[in-house]
C-alpha cells in the first residue's frame, strides 16, 4: 500500500513530482485496495481484511468507484456468515449508480445460495431488467430461470427479447436449449432452423446436430454438419476451433449410424486441424491451451477406441500414446494402453503401464483389477488374489472386481474362496441381494460350481440392469444351450445314453431350453465392434437339431471367418456345425486352425471350447496322446475345468489305468460340485475297478441322495462293490 500514487496525494514536492510522472488511474488504485484485501480474506486474515476495507471506503468515499467496495464488502460481510448486513449493503446500491448490475447479481447468488430462496432470486433479475431493459440483463434473466428449473418462464424471457433483437443467434441457441430442457423437441428444431437461416454462428448448426443426434435422426443430424463444415479452407482460429467441434459430434453421428469408416475420417480430420489450433493457441491464446490439448488428446483417444475395436491394437495403442503427449497425467489413456498390451500378451510392458499409474493414483479401482488380471495371467496367482483382496476390503461392492475375481478363482482352481467375498458384500450393505451386480456374481458362482438352475435366477434378477443385463443375458442363452457344460458336437460321451424313457425326456427339455434362448436372444442389443449377439443366434439355431438350422448357423459363422480370419469364435461355430452335421474331418482341419494361434485372454473360453472339441474328435479316433496334450493345456489355463478331467479319466479308463482314471474323475466331481451324477457314476466305477470298494459305495450314496433312480448305479456299482467287501 505504500507504492506510489496508491494512496491520496500528498506529501513532498519530489514524492507529488513522481506522481506526476507515472500517474496511477483511480480504477488501478481502488483494485490494489480490493485484491489485497479478497487476499486478507482468503488467508482467513479477517481482521487485516477489514482495516483495508475501511481505508478503501475513507480513501474513496463520494467517488463513482464507491460501489464496487459495497460489492467486496458484502463478500467480506458473507465470510463472517452476516448474510443480512451484506444484503443491506447491496440493496443501497441505486439503479443509477455504476455496478449496479454487479451489486444485484451478488444479491441474487445470496438469496439462491445462503438464504435458498429461489423466488427472491428469480426477482433480482426481475428487477434488474425492470430497471435496465437490455439484451443483456434479459440474458441475465433468462438464465436464472434455467438455473432454478423454470425453463417455460425462461422461454418466454428469452423470446421477448428475441422479438427486440431478431437476429441474436445466442438468444436463439438459449430458447431452442430450454425447449430441449421442456422436451418441445420440435419446436426446438424450428427455432434452430430459423435461427440458421437468419445467419446463425457455426454452434447453432452444432446444437442442432446434437439435439438430432439425442432424437436419433441420424441422417439429418449428419447432413446439418456437413453443410456447416462445406466452407472455404480458412485460417481464422475461430473458424478452426469449431470445425473441430463440429467434426467431433459428425463422427459420433456416423458412428451411431453404422457408418464406422466414415467416422474415423472425420475424427482424423479433427485431429490434423486440432494440431494445427493447437500451433496457433500457443502463440496467440496461451491461456487457454490446456483446454486445447486437452481436446486433443480426447480427439486421439476416441480413434483410438475405434482402432480397439476393430482389433487394430497396435493403431489404438499410437493413438493413446499420441493422446498421453498432450495430457500425460490421464489415468484413463494410460489404462487403456495397459489393457491393450495385455490383449497383445506383452506382460512386461502392460505392468510398466500400470505401475506408473497406480504410483499417480494409489487407489485406481481399475488399474487394480488389471493388474490383478495380469498377474494370474503370468502365473502369480498369489499376486493377483492378493491385489482383489485389497480392493475388495476397501470396496467390497466392487462387483467388477468380483466378477474378475470369480473367473480367477476357478482358473487358479480355488472356486471354493468365492463365499467369502460375497459374504464380505452382504455384510457391507442391506441391499446387497438384490443389487444386479451382486446377482450377477453369485450367478457365476452357481453356474461355475455346476448349478445351471441356480444361476440362471440370479443372472434373472441382473437382467434388467442397464450395466449387467447384456451379460446377463448372454450367460443365459449359454446355459440355456448347454446347462450341464457338455462339449458342443462332441461324441466321446454321446454313445453312454441312458434309457431311452430319459432320452427322450432329455430331447423335449432340450427343445424347450432352445425356446427359450431364442427368445432371450431378441432382448440382446447389437454392441459395435462385436458379433457376439450373432454367434448366440447361431448357437440357438444349432441347439434346435435341425439340420436346416445347423446349416443356416453354418453359414453364418463361414461369412464371419471369411471377413476376419482369425476370429476364434467363429472358426469354433465352424466346427461344431460340422461336427453336428457329421462332417468330422472338416471341423477337424478348422480346430487346428485355432490350436496353431496364440492363447489370449479375451478368447479364453473359446480356446478352451475348441481343446477340448479337438481331444474329443482325437479320443473318438483313438489318438490319445494327442487329446491329452490338449488337455493337459486346457489345464493350464483353467484349473477347475471339469470336462477336461473327465476326458483325462476316460482315456486312463480305456487303457485300463483305473487308479488314474479315478484321480481324474475325483478332480471332476470336485470341480463339478459333487452334482454331476454322471461323472459320480464314473468315479464310482473306476473306485471300483481300483479295488477301492469303501470309496465307491460313499460315491454311490452320494449320487442316489439326490438321484434315486439314476440308472444302473445299485446293480452295476453299489451291490458288487459291498459284494467285493464281503468276499
Amino acid at each position: 500500500m505504500g507504492l506510489p500514487g496508491i494512496r491520496k496525494r500528498g506529501g513532498s514536492a519530489s514524492k507529488r513530482a513522481r506522481q506526476v510522472k507515472h500517474p496511477v488511474s483511480q480504477n488501478d488504485r481502488i483494485s490494489v485496495f480490493l485484491e489485497l484485501a479478497d487476499a486478507y480474506r482468503l488467508t482467513n486474515s479477517t481482521h487485516e481484511a477489514a482495516k483495508i476495507m475501511q481505508d478503501a471506503i475513507n480513501e474513496f468515499s463520494g467517488t463513482p468507484e464507491e460501489v464496487r467496495i459495497t460489492v467486496a464488502n458484502a463478500d467480506l460481510a458473507l465470510n463472517r456468515g452476516d448474510v443480512e448486513h451484506a444484503l443491506t449493503m447491496l440493496r443501497n446500491v441505486k439503479p443509477e449508480m455504476s455496478y449496479y448490475v454487479q451489486a444485484r447479481e451478488k444479491m441474487a447468488e445470496i438469496y439462491l445460495h445462503h438464504r435458498k430462496d429461489k423466488r427472491l432470486y428469480a426477482s433480482c433479475y426481475r428487477e434488474l431488467l425492470d430497471k435496465h431493459p437490455s439484451p443483456h440483463t434479459a440474458l441475465l434473466l433468462g438464465d436464472a430461470y434455467m438455473s432454478i428449473q423454470e425453463p417455460e418462464k425462461a422461454i418466454e424471457v428469452y423470446e421477448q427479447a428475441m422479438k427486440r433483437n431478431p437476429r441474436d443467434s445466442s438468444l436463439a441457441s438459449k430458447i431452442g436449449q430450454a425447449l430441449v430442457k421442456t422436451h418441445q423437441y420440435g419446436k426446438a428444431i424450428n427455432y434452430y432452423e430459423s435461427a440458421m437461416k437468419n445467419g446463425g454462428q457455426p454452434f447453432m448448426r452444432h446444437d442442432l446436430g446434437e439435439l438430432l443426434l439425442k432424437l436419433r435422426q441420424y441422417a439429418k443430424a449428419e447432413k446439418i454438419l456437413t453443410q456447416a463444415l462445406e466452407h472455404d479452407p480458412s485460417n481464422d482460429l475461430a473458424v478452426m476451433v469449431d470445425d473441430v467441434k463440429l467434426l467431433i459430434l459428425l463422427a459420433k453421428v456416423q458412428e451411431k449410424n453404422g457408418k464406422l469408416e466414415n467416422g474415423l475420417l472425420a475424427l482424423t480430420k479433427a485431429r490434423d486441424m486440432q494440431a494445427r489450433v493447437l500451433k496457433r493457441v500457443q502463440v496467440e491464446q496461451p491461456d487457454s491451451l490446456p483446454t486445447h490439448k486437452a481436446q486433443a488428446s480426447s480427439i486421439c483417444a476416441q480413434i483410438g477406441k475405434h482402432h480397439s475395436d476393430q482389433r487394430e491394437y497396435d493403431k489404438a495403442i499410437k493413438l493413446y500414446k499420441e493422446a498421453l503427449v498432450y495430457t500425460d497425467s490421464d489415468g484413463k489413456a494410460m489404462l487403456e494402453v495397459a489393457r491393450l498390451y495385455l490383449l497383445q500378451d506383452d506382460m512386461d510392458a502392460c505392468q510398466h503401464q500400470l505401475v506408473q499409474l497406480l504410483q499417480s493414483e494409489t487407489e485406481n479401482d481399475a488399474a487394480t483389477v488389471m493388474m490383478a488380471d495380469l498377474m494370474f495371467r503370468k502365473g502369480e496367482y498369489d499376486q493377483a488374489t492378493f491385489h482383489f483382496q485389497q480392493l475388495l476390503e476397501r470396496s467390497p461392492d466392487h462387483y467388477e472386481a468380483m466378477e474378475k475375481l470369480v473367473d480367477l478363482l476357478r482358473r487358479a482352481g480355488k472356486l471354493e474362496d468365492v463365499p467369502r467375498y460375497l459374504e464380505m458384500a452382504e455384510s457391507s450393505s442391506a441391499k446387497a441381494t438384490v443389487e444386479p451386480g451382486y446377482n450377477y456374481c453369485k450367478a457365476l458362482y452357481e453356474w461355475h460350481t455346476g448349478k445351471p438352475n441356480d444361476a440362471l435366477k440370479h443372472f434373472n434378477m441382473a437382467r434388467k440392469d442397464s450395466d449387467w443385463g447384456q451379460k446377463a443375458i448372454q450367460n443365459m442363452i449359454e446355459i440355456c444351450i448347454n446347462p450341464d457344460n457338455n462339449t458342443l458336437g462332441g461324441e466321446t460321451f454321446e454313445t453312454m445314453a441312458d434309457d431311452m424313457s430319459s432320452a427322450a425326456e432329455k430331447a423335449d427339455s432340450e427343445q424347450m431350453a432352445a425356446r427359450t434362448a431364442d427368445k432371450l436372444v431378441r432382448e440382446l442389443k447389437p454392441q459395435p465392434g462385436s458379433d457376439k449377439h450373432v454367434m448366440l443366434e447361431n448357437y440357438v439355431l444349432m441347439a434346435t437339431k435341425s439340420k436346416t438350422n445347423i446349416e443356416k448357423a453354418l453359414s453364418s459363422f463361414m461369412e464371419m471367418a471369411t471377413s476376419e480370419r482369425e476370429n476364434i469364435g467363429a472358426l469354433l461355430g465352424v466346427a461344431t456345425a460340422y461336427m453336428m452335421m457329421k462332417q468330422t474331418p472338416r471341423a477337424r482341419n478348422q480346430l487346428k486352425r485355432i490350436v496353431r494361434m496364440n492363447w489370449v485372454a479375451p478368447d479364453a473360453e473359446e480356446y478352451e471350447k475348441s481343446w477340448l472339441l479337438l481331444a474329443d474328435v482325437y479320443i473318438q479316433s483313438g489318438k490319445y496322446d494327442m487329446a491329452t496334450e490338449l488337455l493337459k493345456k486346457c489345464l493350464q489355463h483353467n484349473k477347475s475345468c471339469c470336462k477336461a478331467y473327465e476326458y483325462m479319466g476316460f482315456i486312463m479308463e480305456k487303457e485300463q489305468s483305473y487308479k488314474d482314471a479315478s484321480t481324474n474323475y475325483e478332480h471332476a466331481w470336485k470341480f463339478s460340485n459333487k452334482s454331476s451324477p454322471t461323472i459320480g457314476y464314473k468315479l464310482a466305477f473306476n473306485y471300483m475297478k481300483a479295488r477301492r470298494y469303501v470309496d465307491a459305495i460313499d460315491i454311490c450314496h452320494l449320487v442316489l441322495a439326490d438321484n434315486p433312480n439314476y440308472p444302473r448305479m445299485r446293480k452295476d456299482i453299489l451291490d458288487k462293490a459291498r459284494n467285493s467287501l464281503r468276499a
